[in-house]
């Protein structure tokens, strides 16, 4: 079975670190997918049907608030896991976003290492 993480960020550049960073895990069988909004997010998640996302904020054409609930309410998908990525690190976000069923809450800027560490924590690598 092959894993699949999914980045989703409307910032270029920080779905290229994203990707930069896990690139190591591609060699272990791990399938990397980017999107770049909310609404390509959720096609990307039942389509391919992700193990792990990492999940932006505040993103045009639903946010990640919205994607998340989407996920986890609407379509019963306790598998996927969600962490929320974020340059707001308030509790009322985390406060929401757990609310809605992310799984863990990274704030922005994120060191790579610790990226990598939960990616194979979440996928038992």
């Amino acid at each position: 079975m092959c894993l699949k993480i999914l980045i989703v960020d409307d910032e270029p550049n920080i779905r290229i670190l994203l990707e930069q960073a896990l690139e190591d895990l591609e060699d272990e069988g791990v399938e990397l997918l980017t999107a770049q909004n909310g609404l390509e997010a959720l096609t990307l998640i039942q389509e391919e049907q992700p193990n792990l996302v990492f999940l932006d904020v505040m993103m045009p054409k639903k946010n990640g608030i919205e994607v998340c609930r989407i996920i986890k309410n609407d379509w019963q998908q306790s598998q996927v896991y969600i962490i929320m990525l974020t340059a707001k690190g308030q509790e009322i976000e985390k406060e929401e976003g757990f609310a809605v069923g992310a799984d863990f809450y990274m704030t922005k800027p994120f060191r790579p290492k610790e990226i990598v560490a939960k990616a194979r924590s979440v996928l038992e690598l």
